[in-house]
């Protein structure tokens, strides 16, 4: 209500700065004059406000000097044209409520936040973590990967990323809901050597990406 008040106000100075200005003919002037007036009757009548009975130029009726069935016909006008003016109002707001809902019915809206604390495997070597979602009964991923680079030491390899590792998996529409089963799953890639225990300096690698571990959950 205060924002719908507010617009009003904002549309009434206008309009009677554009009144004093003198310079607008006289049937634009009339015109503005009736748009001023509405306005105002409209706003008194959503406050909750009496309703001030007018002419048809817009001038404030003079009890003293108009009879009590004119009062009442100008009264019964004005109630009318607020009504409208009310339902008008209404059936817009409907519309754009109407609107608004089959555009988010039509256009994919559900998401998936993941925010990633900590990561307990004991690995001995740098890791990849990877995190994407699963159809188990269709057997497929139906998402990209989340990658996350993990140190030996238990800490991202970007360490200015600790506490702030998040994603969000987007374009969930409903034919994702429906399906019967969606599995988080969170798959761990070793990258070192071919084996932690490769002591001998001639047979030594390194940088090679080996399968370590995975771990799924329904969502």
């Amino acid at each position: 209500m205060f924002r719908s008040v507010r617009h009003m106000i904002y549309d009434l100075i206008e309009w009677r700065s554009q009144i004093l200005s003198g310079t607008l003919p006289q049937d634009e002037l009339k015109e503005l004059k009736k748009k001023v007036t509405a306005k105002i009757d409209y706003g008194n009548r959503i406050l909750d406000l009496d309703l001030v009975v007018r002419d048809e130029d817009g001038n404030i009726l003079d009890p003293e000097q108009t009879s009590t069935i004119s009062l009442f016909r100008a009264h019964e006008i004005a109630s009318k044209q607020v009504e409208e003016r009310l339902q008008e109002e209404k059936s817009q707001k409907q519309n754009i409520d109407i609107n608004r809902q089959a555009k988010f019915a039509a256009t994919p809206s559900f998401a998936l936040f993941v925010n990633l604390k900590n990561v307990v495997c004991k690995i001995g070597e740098d890791a990849e973590v990877l995190m994407s979602l699963y159809d188990p009964l269709e057997s497929k991923f139906i998402s990209e990967n989340y990658l996350v680079r993990w140190s030996s030491c238990g800490l991202p390899k970007d360490i200015d990323r600790l506490h702030n590792l998040r994603a969000v998996f987007t374009d969930l529409g409903s034919k994702d809901l429906k399906r019967e089963k969606i599995s988080f799953v969170c798959q761990i890639v070793r990258v070192g050597r071919m084996e932690l225990r490769d002591n001998n300096t001639r047979k030594l690698t390194s940088g090679l990406r080996r399968p370590f571990g995975v771990a799924g959950n329904c969502v």
